[in-house]
């Protein structure tokens, strides 16, 4: 059995032959993950919907890695739009209360696809 496994979440996928991540001797990776309404499969116009939807679907994907935010080490924020940083920071806080006990985050700009505003990249390194 290969000690790397694919990991993926109901109602997120790529428009690709991709998981939504993997694990690997308990390291989590993720691949993009988009704002993305899981009950409909659409991306919402509304940048705050999307940031909103990408921050839940973070949490979606950890618990399917079986991880939390507690280990989290590394988050990775594309966005298409730089005015959304606020939305972002307000969704941060909301994950991350503790100054003390925050992942590493690298935000950036640059354009993304299918209408997409902002995607989060991860890494996680699980406790046990």
């Amino acid at each position: 059995m290969s000690p790397k496994r694919s990991i993926d979440v109901e109602g997120m996928a790529h428009n690709a032959p991709i998981p939504m991540g993997a694990k690997v001797r308990g390291v989590v990776y993720s691949s993009g993950i988009m704002g993305t309404d899981r009950s409909t499969g659409e991306i919402p116009d509304d940048g705050t919907t999307q940031v909103r939807n990408a921050f839940a679907n973070l949490l979606a994907f950890l618990d399917a890695a079986g991880a939390s935010t507690d280990d989290l080490v590394r988050v990775t924020v594309a966005l298409a739009d730089n005015s959304l940083r606020t939305a972002v920071n307000e969704e941060w806080l909301k994950l991350f209360p503790d100054p003390e006990d925050r992942p590493a985050r690298h935000t950036d700009n640059h354009e993304l696809q299918r209408n997409m505003l902002i995607q989060l990249e991860v890494v996680a390194v699980l406790s046990a």
